[in-house]
């Protein structure tokens, strides 16, 4: 049985982004999709991407989005790493899902990062 997905927060930092509360640096946008710069980069290139609608995680827009609304999320995603020129060296892409993933907006995002050599996604030690 699969697990329910949490309520959404529609006062979430995303959220405000999105209605024009909170100013974000625009990367670039699509009917159903906006990226921006994040405010603490953790590489030369950090770019957040997140959809319009209210979607809490991965497993939620992947379960409640239209198919035209993941298509439009995912090629802007690569427009972006096209635009950054992170395709020929390469980039991480990394969207936390829930407490133990280390989500901490509980909007649906993915964060591009690039720009220089990023080593492990963990730490060795287990």
């Amino acid at each position: 049985m699969p697990t329910p997905t949490p309520a959404y927060d529609p006062n979430n930092v995303f959220a405000k982004i999105l209605r024009g509360e909170i100013p974000a640096e625009r990367v670039c946008d699509s009917k159903h999709s906006f990226a921006f710069y994040d405010i603490s980069p953790l590489a030369p290139i950090h770019v957040l991407v997140i959809p319009r609608g209210a979607y809490t995680d991965l497993h939620d827009f992947l379960s409640r989005a239209s198919d035209e609304e993941i298509l439009d999320f995912w090629k802007l995603v690569d427009k972006i790493s096209a635009e950054q020129s992170l395709i020929p060296s390469g980039f991480r892409l990394v969207s936390n899902l829930g407490p133990d993933g280390g989500q901490e907006v509980p909007h649906f995002h993915v964060h591009l990062l690039g720009g220089r050599p990023l080593g492990p996604v963990l730490p060795s030690n287990r």
